[in-house]
């Protein structure tokens, strides 16, 4: 480690970051001071004076030439320069327009480099040497943040301590008391806006007896300034907004005065109303000059080429009509709406003023009739890595109504689980569908629906499709219908989907005579799992809701974020109203009946820049009934286990219950069946942090387990019981390794069994059989995942 040493070759008098340290904060946030900090130390390997990012650059280190970067530079603007020269010539010289192209880009990426090295170098980071002047800029902007946050006669200091060549410096703070608001009052002389103000109250941002906090005067300024402009005050901006803070050195409390200033273009704030709304869609070309289509829907007037665009659907995307008061959100929610569409590539909308009248226009430009879109890509599931093509055709505005037709292709293969005792496999699968996408709700909605639910980004898919898998196991196929409707909510919150009709046809024709094996000495046992891979028609109605608070998914997110999934489905419904024959020892073509919830919420939660938590809790059950004679199709159980369930049982593999799996020749963790189950519990806990520019690290816990409703006599100990299942529960633990791309996230996680449900009771804390002779425990308890993307 000595090598990796980050003092290594540091001259004499300088010194390496050690920590940085914080002193005398009581009533101030801590966390957002130390964000301030201008030079942040080097994070660390445990136990070394080494990290891992200055391994990377200084390695990335020995590539990088500044000589050599910097002459490449002044070449390729040298040839930049011929080339501007020869376009001025021939602007229209596609060879040297593409060539101009290039060379910019070359440029762009030499800058890069210049000012941050090479590609390894900005991965990784270089060493923190101790600063002073970084370290008074970072006393002046916490002194700053302070007086921002009400202490006004705080003092700040700082002390810097060394041992050999490592440096620990410690901000002390003074923070005395805050100052507090006292009165607050407004001070203006339209009536409306005053009005408007009173209304709202119980929202400001600015509360007597609060601290004084800058942030709060400038949310203030911005919440007013959406209300006023959500209320028809189309000119009101926050600058006519301003505060007068009398102080009083005594007491400590500080007197607002809120003013609401006067224009300068007219005697008051006026409210503006539409007058008039059109709606241009401009020809991909001056060909189609002479093709203009006129007509007024809904007082809207629509300036068309060719007839090709249905008024009546994109006035219900327009969601402002005339003679209405201006707002701000209907005008942003239009834009949404409209580019939801899909049927154009930008959607402007401006405003002409007359007055206190508003002449709204509308312009846009058709988007590309026909898109082929192709993906070539490599997925991992469950560690092995597969490749697959895909495609798509659309074809946009088929029906002159906004529809879109769209043709998908995919074939690939994928690494999966084997559910006997082939490990982890290929699976190859193909895949082919139509679909026609409507912009609105179909069957039985009629007349105004289209007006009244367009706010809701309403679509109805219609599809058609086809699907095959070749699993060692076995090969099967499905043939696919679906009827489903789908909305949203303004600003995406939530988001739900209907599936009105979901019927597939599936076969299973080959199956081999291992797995054939297991599924009739299950049967012989009384588990009828063989009934899932008869020849079968399933039909299902199902519904899902997504609530997403605060922009979840956004990882570069500061904010915190949380997302609930709610998913139910009723299969085989329509057999309640059919004399249906019950699945039996003499079946042939399995009829199945079955009921399902799932729960999904998911929290993400900021501590700093660097570090989050993310938790994870997930409840699914799914109760088989009348025909189905306790028996689901294979696609609708519950499997626990796997790279984004319970990371240290291998997938599928996990329960059910205290059910111990038979174990192979491989050791106690060689299990060789998958165990499908229909209930599922699992909960999941993760800290990140970024260690060195795209490599993070994570610490998770993960807790759950699977289990059957009622009891399976081949598998005792499967089925949940309230008087056991908390003594049921497998707990996993680890730590993970990501490169976060932004685009592209790439996962490894190792996971041990720290809690083993399938061991007697007594013995099922199994982290002990980790030593430093036995790093990972026994043969098979600690699991590697390799995976794209986050877990959660």
């Amino acid at each position: 480690m000595v090598a990796c040493s980050l003092s290594k070759n540091l001259p004499e008098g300088e010194y390496v970051l050690d920590s940085n340290q914080l002193k005398g904060v009581e009533k101030a946030n801590p966390l957002e001071i130390e964000n301030l900090y201008f030079q942040e130390p080097n994070t660390k390997i445990p136990l070394t004076n080494s990290s891992l990012g200055v391994s990377i650059y200084r390695f990335g280190r020995l590539f990088y030439d500044s000589t050599k970067v910097n002459e490449k530079l002044e070449a390729k603007k040298a040839e930049l320069e011929e080339v501007r020269a020869g376009l001025s010539d021939a602007e229209d010289n596609r060879k040297l327009l593409k060539k101009r192209d290039k060379v910019q880009t070359k440029i762009q990426d030499l800058e890069k480099m210049q000012e941050y090295g090479n590609f390894l170098m900005r991965t990784g980071n270089p060493v923190t040497v101790l600063d002073s002047a970084e370290t008074q800029k970072t006393v002046t902007e916490i002194d700053n943040y302070l007086y921002n946050k009400g202490f006004l006669d705080s003092e700040v200091a700082f002390e810097v301590e060394t041992k050999k060549q490592k440096a620990t410096v410690t901000y002390i703070i003074a923070e005395k008391e805050p100052y507090i608001l006292d009165s607050i009052y407004t001070n203006s002389v339209n009536e409306g806006l005053l009005s408007l103000i009173n209304q709202s109250k119980k929202e400001t941002f600015i509360v007597k007896g609060d601290n004084y906090d800058q942030t709060n005067f400038t949310k203030e300024r911005e919440r007013l300034e959406e209300l006023f402009k959500n209320n028809g005050y189309f000119m009101f901006t926050k600058s006519f907004i301003d505060y007068n803070l009398y102080f009083d050195t005594t007491s400590k409390r500080i007197n607002v005065e809120q003013r609401i200033l006067k224009p300068s273009f007219s005697e008051k704030h006026e409210v503006y109303r539409i007058d008039s709304i059109t709606f241009k869609i401009s020809p991909p070309s001056d060909e189609f000059i002479d093709e203009k289509v006129q007509r007024n829907y809904r007082n809207i007037d629509f300036n068309f080429y060719r007839d090709r665009f249905s008024a009546k659907l994109l006035s219900s995307r327009i969601l402002f009509d005339e003679n209405q008061e201006y707002r701000r959100t209907n005008i942003i929610e239009t834009q949404k709406q409209l580019s939801n569409l899909d049927l154009f590539r930008y959607i402007n909308i401006s405003f002409d003023t007359v007055g206190t009248s508003l002449t709204a226009k509308i312009l846009s430009q058709p988007n590309q009739k026909y898109q082929l879109t192709n993906q070539l890509g490599l997925s991992i599931t469950e560690q092995l890595p597969g490749p697959f093509f895909s495609t798509v055709l659309r074809n946009r505005n088929f029906f002159r109504a906004g529809e879109i037709l769209e043709f998908n292709a995919r074939i690939g293969y994928e690494g999966v689980a084997s559910a006997t005792d082939q490990g982890v496999y290929q699976s190859k699968e193909f895949g082919v569908s139509a679909s026609v996408i409507f912009p609105r709700f179909l069957i039985p909605f009629y007349g105004k629906s289209l007006q009244k639910y367009g706010q809701y980004n309403p679509n109805t898919r219609t599809q058609l499709g086809y699907n095959y898998t070749n699993r060692p196991e076995y090969t099967r196929s499905g043939l696919n219908a679906l009827l489903a409707y789908t909305w949203v909510t303004r600003g995406n919150r939530q988001q739900f989907t209907i599936n009105a009709a979901d019927i597939n046809y599936i076969r299973t024709p080959n199956i081999s005579d291992d797995f054939a094996q297991v599924l009739l000495d299950l049967e012989n046992q009384g588990n009828n799992l063989i009934w899932s891979f008869l020849p079968s028609l399933i039909s299902s109605v199902s519904a899902q809701s997504i609530i997403n608070f605060n922009d979840y998914g956004n990882y570069n997110s500061t904010n915190k974020a949380s997302l609930l999934k709610l998913f139910v489905e009723s299969g085989g419904t329509t057999l309640n109203f059919v004399n249906a024959t019950s699945n039996n020892e003499t079946t042939d073509f399995a009829r199945f009946q079955w009921l399902k919830f799932q729960a999904d919420f998911r929290r993400y939660y900021p501590l700093n820049q660097t570090s989050t938590i993310a938790y994870r809790a997930n409840f699914g059950i799914a109760n088989p009934y009348g025909v189905s004679s306790g028996i689901l199709p294979y696609e609708k159980y519950f499997f626990a286990g796997g790279g984004t369930s319970i990371r240290a049982w291998q997938a599928r593999r996990l329960g059910p219950g205290s059910y111990t799996p038979p174990i192979g020749d491989r050791g106690r963790y060689d299990y060789a069946f998958e165990q499908p189950a229909e209930m599922i519990l699992e909960t999941m806990l993760e800290y990140r942090r970024n260690l060195s520019g795209y490599f993070d690290m994570a610490v998770f816990v993960d807790a759950g387990n699977a289990w059957v409703i009622g009891v399976d006599n081949s598998r005792p100990g499967a089925d949940f019981r309230f008087d056991r299942f908390y003594k049921e529960i497998a707990i996993g633990t680890g730590v993970g390794l990501r490169m976060d791309f932004n685009f592209l996230v790439i996962r490894l996680d190792l996971a041990t069994k720290a809690v083993d449900p399938s061991m007697p009771e007594g013995e099922r804390w199994v982290l002990d059989n980790i030593s430093f002779n036995r790093l990972f425990g026994l043969k098979g308890q600690t699991v590697l995942n390799f995976g794209i993307g986050y877990p959660f």
